[in-house]
């Protein structure tokens, strides 16, 4: 198929010659209104790197704790210690609903991430990797955003590589990519000032990718921040993977409103959406796979960005809260079968992995 943009000529011809896009080229991909050529600008670099193979996983997303310390404006799922509707789980809770998603679902991964709450201590995470080590050594473990391994460090007066050896040694495989949301240094102020800086979140990737653990990276998009900071975020996270290739993938997360401080400014559009995947995919030519979180979406947009550069659906993401919380109607209780159906009838292939990448047998 040919596609052409007069005023985009010189980005298309970097893009066929494998020429890597600057700070300007990412600005003016996102000005443009001409979304069918971004989608088969993105759609040629993704059959590019990965053919027509959709990665999926069978995966728990635990939500151990929402009590949290920090107060992100952006945020519908945190309560306050001592708030009403607070919760956190037992280490008994949390093994046997691991235990019963391996039994119903065969679960391949479990996802951890929650609150900066306050009362629990280094044990309980520590203590939480070895049983689900000890009970499922298949398992793969994400678990603890940068934001997570920073408050332990700072609580415990511990290096943040501290924190990570110790993890790994009871079990971690991976961190998520969560806690970026947006780096430029005066927008995050505004969003969660009392969060995680720009800088440290990189740093503690940095360190992770060090000791050979893959993580994700994240931008949260569609509340105050501008076209100009999402570009900067982007090429942020494509510098550190110059440097330590220790990215698996890139999942935009669109910003749901119900229910948060920020509810006023409404949700970004499934034109945003679809081009924010396009573009991440056009300017990060190291990280491997654009990954959509579903349920920041819905399944039919998350469908369709399957021909706007991206690679992944992510997972079935059994008992998701964080994005539920906010208002997001999507299933928490997507079965294997009814996500390969949605990436067979969008003509991919279906491919079984964990946050390794490395393939299963479906």
């Amino acid at each position: 198929m040919i596609f052409k943009n007069p005023t985009l000529e010189d980005i298309q011809d970097k893009v066929h010659s494998g020429e890597r896009l600057s700070f300007e080229d990412g600005v003016r991909l996102f000005q443009t209104n001409d979304l069918p050529f971004l989608g088969a600008l993105a759609h040629q670099v993704r059959l590019r790197l990965n053919q027509k193979k959709v990665y999926y996983s069978i995966n728990l997303h635990l939500n151990h704790t929402n009590v949290c310390a920090a107060h992100c404006v952006f945020c519908a799922f945190a309560r306050r210690p001592h708030e009403e509707g607070g919760y956190t789980f037992s280490l008994d809770q949390m093994r046997e609903k691991i235990s019963e998603s391996v039994k119903r679902f065969g679960i391949n991964e479990v996802h951890i991430v929650g609150g900066l709450n306050p009362d629990l201590d280094l044990d309980y995470y520590l203590d939480l990797f070895r049983l689900i080590r000890q009970d499922h050594p298949h398992l793969y473990i994400k678990a603890l955003t940068a934001v997570e391994i920073d408050d332990l460090a700072q609580r415990f007066h511990l290096s943040w590589k501290e924190i990570l050896t110790q993890f790994r040694e009871a079990g971690l495989n991976g961190i998520p990519g969560g806690g970026a949301e947006i780096f430029n240094e005066v927008t995050r102020r505004k969003i969660c000032a009392d969060k995680t800086t720009s800088h440290d979140w990189i740093e503690i990737h940095r360190i992770a990718h060090g000791m050979g653990m893959p993580t994700n990276c994240t931008m949260l998009y569609g509340h105050i921040e501008s076209i100009e900071d999402r570009v900067d975020h982007i090429l942020r996270l494509r510098t550190l993977q110059d440097e330590t290739h220790g990215f698996q993938s890139f999942i935009p997360l669109a910003f749901n409103a119900e229910n948060t401080p920020l509810e006023k400014l409404g949700e970004p559009g499934g034109y945003t959406d679809l081009k924010v995947y396009a573009v991440s995919r056009l300017l990060f030519d190291n990280v491997p796979h654009i990954k959509v979180h579903w349920t920041t979406l819905d399944l039919k947009m998350a469908q369709v960005a399957l021909s706007f550069g991206v690679d992944d659906v992510g997972g079935t993401n059994l008992n998701e809260k964080i994005m539920h919380d906010a208002g997001n109607e999507t299933p928490v209780d997507l079965s294997e079968v009814a996500l390969r159906s949605l990436i067979e009838h969008a003509g991919f292939e279906p491919t079984l992995v964990d946050s390794s990448y490395s393939v299963e047998n479906a």
